[in-house]
């Protein structure tokens, strides 16, 4: 049987360590369990984070904000979550996304599962990332929270478009994985959609997976005329090497220090790290403007 006394007083300090960080802790959200991120930092938007989630400490690296309250559980790796430690407090739910669908029936030997989809490749997904929000505001019982994220979105968003630049150049958004290769973000993609709310031009045209993103070589950026706005993190050691590259340097926007790089954004994520993005690209071309 669950541990009551556990899990009430496991409640008590995450409902306290969410007052302390001005996020109000809904009567009717639920004991919830995620193994995604983009469900976890878009519950967290909604002021319903769930108890647990896996590799928080990842987490706050890779997406950034909003911020995990102190007291959430660590599930251990998405790919391989603790099932112990989940059986030891089981939550009323577990929410999972397509990726971990394989997950799934071992997961519902603790407790019922859902999945929650964003990213498919035959829906837009500015509407599908509306749609999501509302799914999850609906979960927790806060519908009225997903409808003010979903305005104070789209009005950061219009914000920001009007502190632009004029006629700024179009852009070439990549992630390294290692010094020879890169995700460049496109079509279907978070900063795709960041892009086209923006009024932005996306250099890349090329063919995309689900995720928004082609992984090619760097050698495939040389041809495109584009300001190039580089994701972090970088792979161990190949900001170093990437000094050296002629190969990089030859590129027009790295020559001209034209360059762009941004902190880690989740590119997989929701309505928060698609504000997120927005935020970080608009104060870069705003503070660095071409000349």
């Amino acid at each position: 049987m669950p541990d009551i006394s556990s899990r009430y007083s496991r409640r008590l300090k995450r409902g306290l360590a969410l007052l302390l960080t001005g996020l109000a802790l809904d009567a009717s959200a639920q004991d919830i369990a995620s193994i995604d991120w983009t469900l976890a930092e878009t519950l967290s938007a909604l002021g319903a984070p769930p108890a647990a989630v896996a590799q928080v400490g990842d987490y706050h690296s890779w997406v950034g904000k909003p911020h995990l309250p102190e007291g959430t559980s660590d599930l251990g790796l998405r790919t391989q979550p603790n099932l112990e430690q989940l059986a030891q407090h089981p939550p009323e739910r577990i929410l999972i996304s397509p990726m971990f669908a394989s997950l799934a029936p071992r997961l519902e030997r603790v407790a019922p599962v859902e999945t929650l989809a964003l990213y498919t490749p035959d829906d837009d997904t500015w509407t599908r990332m509306l749609a999501l929000t509302r799914d999850l505001g609906g979960l927790v019982g806060r519908p009225q929270a997903a409808e003010t994220l979903i305005a104070s979105t789209a009005t950061r968003l219009e914000e920001l478009r009007n502190r632009l630049p004029r006629d700024p150049s179009p852009l070439l958004v990549v992630q390294f994985m290692d010094e020879r290769h890169v995700r460049v973000f496109g079509g279907n993609g978070l900063f795709q959609v960041a892009m086209d709310r923006l009024g932005l031009e996306n250099a890349w045209q090329e063919t995309t997976n689900y995720w928004g993103f082609s992984l090619v070589g760097v050698e495939a950026l040389l041809e495109q005329e584009a300001r190039l706005v580089v994701i972090e993190p970088y792979p161990i050691g190949v900001e170093e090497r990437l000094a050296n590259s002629a190969l990089w340097q030859h590129h027009p926007s790295v020559r001209e220090g034209s360059v762009i790089t941004l902190p880690p954004v989740w590119s997989f994520g929701a309505l928060p790290s698609l504000r997120r993005f927005a935020e970080l690209l608009v104060d870069a071309l705003a503070e660095a403007p071409e000349t």
